[in-house]
């Protein structure tokens, strides 16, 4: 189905199905069988959504999360909000391109609606952006990519339009005619920039990255950022103050004796999290939400990417309103909150 052109007969299937999927009673179904979308392998959202499902079908045996890493979040969330996926990874600026039509959505007239019936189940910090380069490629600075294959993220993603927007508003470079913008998803573009077929790799995600401190176990890195002259710039200010976005810093050293930089790199930070319709059972997701931090809580010390998936980041940078599971789940943690997450 073309994604700018969908029928009012998919909405309505959409809906449908969602309503059954609701009323449908518990003790008829050996186990449920949910859909989650997210990114693919080498992001940050694959490795907590991956950790979702992992725990949730180990621990809730009622439940089993099937993940879909293939496409664009700005896909999936239309998927789960006309009720045809469980669960997808999104985002407080996709929140807030589809409330105003924006974008990507700009032609799709029931994106306000649609974004409506989506709740969120917890946000995370997706991490930082890393704009990473070889030692050797001699490249130190934005400006010095002119004319290098450079992967921003996939096209007609979020990340590749703020990579875009972050060359253009700091350095002058146009995308596909300052530098060639190479289109590959997640997966194909961390083992391209491994391979020495890319010579600038960008990535959001938590620190330290898995597919970057394999790199770095053998090869001289070196991460470009935003000058601190540039930080004052209205341009680059307005590319930060976005929903769910922000300066962030990713210091020197995170990647061991092979990350070159001598000081810490001022980069974007961004929130994503975890959504689902409306209609999706409470205590299901109570149940889940609850699930997940007990055993995020066990894990941690053998992987400390997970060390910023906490409850309390659970409700940082919101603009969509928490499932009522959800909600009632993080305030048994103990998180206080903020109003946005109220229905």
């Amino acid at each position: 189905m073309n994604a700018t052109n969908l029928s009012r007969r998919s909405l309505l299937a959409g809906t449908a199905a969602a309503v059954t999927l609701g009323m449908m009673p518990r003790a008829g179904l050996a186990k449920e069988l949910l859909r989650m979308s997210t990114l693919g392998p080498g992001t940050s959202p694959n490795l907590v959504m991956t950790t979702f499902a992992n725990i949730i079908n180990r621990e809730l045996p009622d439940y089993e999360i099937q993940v879909n890493a293939t496409g664009a979040a700005t896909r999936h969330v239309l998927e789960v909000a006309m009720g045809k996926t469980a669960f997808c990874m999104s985002s407080p600026a996709i929140h807030a391109l589809m409330a105003n039509q924006k974008a990507m959505y700009e032609k799709i007239d029931q994106a306000p609606e649609l974004v409506k019936k989506l709740r969120t189940v917890l946000n995370f910090p997706m991490g930082v952006y890393h704009i990473a380069v070889y030692e050797s490629s001699g490249i130190t600075s934005l400006d010095q990519v002119k004319g290098k294959r450079v992967f921003l993220g996939p096209p007609g993603g979020a990340a590749y339009a703020t990579m875009a927007g972050l060359f253009k508003q700091v350095a002058g470079l146009e995308a596909g005619t300052d530098f060639e913008a190479v289109k590959l998803g997640w997966d194909a573009a961390a083992a391209a920039f491994q391979d020495g077929n890319l010579d600038v790799y960008c990535n959001p995600t938590n620190a330290p990255s898995p597919v970057l401190t394999q790199i770095a176990v053998t090869n001289a890195i070196r991460f470009l950022g935003i000058p601190q002259e540039q930080l004052e710039s209205e341009a680059v200010k307005a590319l930060a103050a976005r929903p769910g976005f922000g300066f962030g810093t990713l210091p020197a050293g995170t990647y061991g004796d092979n990350q070159t930089n001598e000081s810490d790199t001022t980069t974007l930070r961004v929130t994503v999290g975890i959504v689902t319709n409306e209609t999706a059972d409470e205590t299901m997701i109570y149940e889940m939400t609850r699930t997940f931090y007990d055993g995020v809580a066990g894990m941690r010390d053998g992987a400390p990417w997970l060390q910023a998936i906490t409850p309390d980041a659970a409700v940082a940078d919101l603009n969509l309103p928490l499932h009522p599971g959800a909600l009632r789940a993080l305030e048994e943690l103990g998180v206080e909150i903020p109003d946005a997450g109220r229905s």
